[in-house]
C-alpha cells in the first residue's frame, strides 16, 4: 500500500460553520482553506449525528456507522449496568463533580477500549490491517493496532503523580499515535497542553515532525479550538479561530514547499463533526425533574433509590427511567412532563407495537420489528419504524404515521425531506436504538442549552447537541480523493467519510 497513492490528512476542525469558513476565506483570514475550496468539492451540509455533540459525531466519522452500532452516545451517558453516569468533560466544573480521575479515566480510555463498540473496526484498525502507516493527532476516538505506553507529562503528570496507578494502562491505537500529555508514540519537540483552546498548534507541530520522516500514509490531523472559541465568543465569531486553524493547517502546507507541492502528494478531507448555534439560557433539566421524582446525583452512595438518570449533553440530553427500590416513575408522566418544560424542542422515544412505552432496564437489546420511534411536539406526535412507505434522501425506507409537521418534514415523489431537521428519521432511529440511549432523548428549542452536572452552560455563547439544522450541518470537503461532484449523494453525513476514507485505499466498502 505505501507509494500506491496519495498520502491522505483527514482534517478535522471541531464546529466548523460552512458560513464562517467562507466568510474566512472572502476576508482573505484563511487562504490555506480557500485553495482546498477552490480546488475540491465541497459539501456545504454534511449532516452530523444526534445528538450533534463530539463523541458521538467523532465515532461516527471513524466507523461510517451511527450510535446504534458504535455506542457512544453522548458527552454524559448512564451506564445502566455499571449504575454510574460517565462523563467525557462537558467542562471542568462537570468534571470535577464525577471526580477528575474517574472523568479522565472514561474520557482516555474507556471511551476507546470499553465503551466504543468492540464489534465495529475503526478506520485506524482497517487501514493497520491493510498495512497503512497510520498516524493520529488528539482526537476523541483512536483505537487501533498499536500498542502505546503511557508516559504522563506536563501539567497532567503533575496533576496525576500521587495517584499514578490510576493512568497505569496502556492503550491500542495507530502507529503513530500523540494524545497530548498522556501518550507518544515518539518524542517531538512540540509543546503539548492539556488546556483546550491551544491545542491546535501541537497538532500541527506533531504532523509536520511525521511529514519530515515521511512517516504516514493516513494522518488525521485534529484542530478542535475553533469548538471552544466557539462556545465562548459564539459561532458569529469563529473568524477567528478559523484562520488559526488555517495557519496551523499552513505549518504542514510550509513544510511540504508550498500548496502545489503539498498536494502533489497530499489528497485532503476537511470535515466538521457539527456546528454551533448561539445559547442564551441554560436548562436545568435536572432540577426541574427532581422537583417531581428522584433523579440521581452524580456521587449518589444509594443509586438505586433514584427514579430517574439525566444526562445533559449540550443541546441534547438522555432522560432513563431507573429499574430502582420504591415507586418506578411512570413512563407517560414523565413524558408529559418534559413535553412541558419550556426550552425542550422534540421528545424522542421508543414504543412497542401496542404504541405503550417501551422501559429498558438494561442494555444491549436491538429494537425489534414491531417497535416505532416516535417524536413528539407540540401536543402532536410522528411515529417511524424500517419499512417500504417512504424513503429517506439517503435512501433509508421507512414506514411514517402522524404528524410530519413535528420534523417540519414533507414527502414528495415518495422521498420524505426536512430542511430544518436534516436526515431525522435515520438520526433519531440511531439514538434511539444506542444501547446507552436514555428511555427519552430531548433535542431543544433555538437558544437553550441543557445545563451541564457542574451547573455549567454556554449561555451568551454558542453550543450544539440539537437534531437542528443549526446544530447539524457543516462542511465536508475532499481535495484529490472522493467524488467528482457533490450531486453524488443527495445527503452526505458523517457516515460518509470512513468510507471515502477506504475507497482513497483500495479498500472494499464495508
Amino acid at each position: 500500500m505505501p507509494g500506491a497513492r496519495k498520502k491522505l490528512i483527514l482534517t478535522y476542525v471541531d464546529s466548523l460553520r460552512t458560513d464562517m469558513l467562507r466568510r474566512a476565506i472572502e476576508e482573505d483570514r484563511a487562504p490555506n482553506f480557500g485553495v482546498l475550496v477552490e480546488r475540491g468539492v465541497l459539501i456545504e451540509d454534511c449532516v452530523s449525528s444526534f445528538p450533534s455533540v463530539t463523541p458521538v459525531a467523532c465515532s461516527e466519522m471513524v466507523t461510517g456507522v451511527g450510535a446504534d452500532q458504535h455506542w457512544i452516545s453522548g458527552m454524559n451517558w448512564y451506564h445502566r449496568l455499571e449504575r454510574r453516569y460517565v462523563e467525557y468533560g462537558s467542562s471542568l466544573e462537570a468534571t470535577r463533580a464525577f471526580g477528575v480521575f474517574r472523568a479522565l479515566y472514561d474520557l482516555v480510555y474507556n471511551m476507546n477500549l470499553a465503551h466504543l463498540s468492540p464489534e465495529i473496526e475503526t478506520l485506524w484498525e482497517q487501514l493497520d490491517d491493510a498495512g497503512a502507516r497510520t498516524a493520529c493527532t488528539p482526537y476523541l476516538i483512536y483505537r487501533g493496532r498499536h500498542r502505546h505506553e503511557v508516559s504522563l507529562d506536563g501539567l497532567l503528570k503533575m496533576a496525576v503523580d500521587a495517584t499514578r496507578l490510576k493512568f497505569r494502562h496502556h492503550t491500542w491505537g495507530p502507529k503513530e499515535l500523540f494524545y497530548g500529555d498522556l501518550y507518544a508514540s515518539q518524542e517531538v519537540p512540540c509543546k503539548s497542553t492539556s488546556i483546550p483552546g491551544v491545542r491546535d498548534p501541537y497538532a500541527a507541530c506533531c504532523a509536520v515532525e511525521l511529514m519530515e520522516e515521511d512517516g504516514f500514509d493516513f494522518l488525521l490531523l485534529s484542530l478542535p479550538d475553533n469548538d471552544n472559541y466557539s462556545h465562548r465568543h459564539g459561532p458569529e465569531a469563529s473568524v477567528e479561530s478559523i484562520a488559526k486553524a488555517d495557519e496551523c493547517f499552513g505549518r504542514l502546507v510550509e513544510q511540504a514547499g508550498g500548496i502545489d507541492p503539498f498536494l502533489d502528494e497530499h489528497a485532503v478531507i476537511l470535515v466538521a463533526d457539527h456546528a454551533q448555534t448561539d445559547v442564551e439560557r441554560g436548562l436545568p433539566l435536572a432540577d426541574i425533574l427532581a422537583a417531581e421524582w428522584s433523579v440521581l446525583q452524580p456521587s449518589e452512595e444509594n443509586p438505586e433509590r433514584a427514579q430517574l438518570a439525566v444526562s445533559p449533553t449540550g443541546r441534547a440530553a438522555h432522560v432513563y427511567l431507573l429499574p430502582g427500590e420504591g415507586e418506578r416513575a411512570d413512563p407517560a408522566a414523565v413524558g408529559e412532563r418534559l413535553a412541558e418544560i419550556e426550552g425542550v424542542d422534540l421528545v424522542c422515544r421508543l414504543l412497542d407495537a401496542e404504541g405503550a412505552p417501551l422501559y429498558r432496564p438494561e442494555p444491549g437489546m436491538p429494537a425489534s420489528a414491531d417497535e416505532w420511534a416516535t417524536v413528539a411536539k407540540g401536543g402532536a406526535e410522528i411515529r417511524f419504524r424500517p419499512g417500504t412507505d417512504v424513503t429517506d434522501l439517503r435512501g433509508g425506507r421507512w414506514q411514517v404515521e402522524g404528524e410530519l409537521g413535528v420534523l417540519e418534514a414533507v414527502v414528495e415523489a415518495g422521498k420524505l425531506r426536512s430542511e430544518a431537521y436534516p436526515d431525522p428519521l435515520q438520526r433519531v432511529w440511531s439514538a434511539l436504538t444506542a444501547p446507552h440511549s436514555g428511555d427519552f432523548v430531548l433535542s431543544l428549542a433555538d437558544g437553550f442549552e441543557a445545563v451541564d452536572w457542574g451547573g455549567e452552560s454556554h449561555a451568551g455563547g454558542g453550543s450544539h447537541g440539537a437534531l437542528h439544522a443549526g446544530d447539524s450541518l457543516g462542511p465536508l470537503l475532499f481535495v484529490g480523493c472522493g467524488p467528482e461532484s457533490a450531486a453524488e449523494r443527495e445527503q452526505w453525513s458523517l457516515r460518509d467519510v470512513a468510507p471515502a476514507v477506504r475507497a482513497h485505499f483500495g479498500l472494499d466498502d464495508r
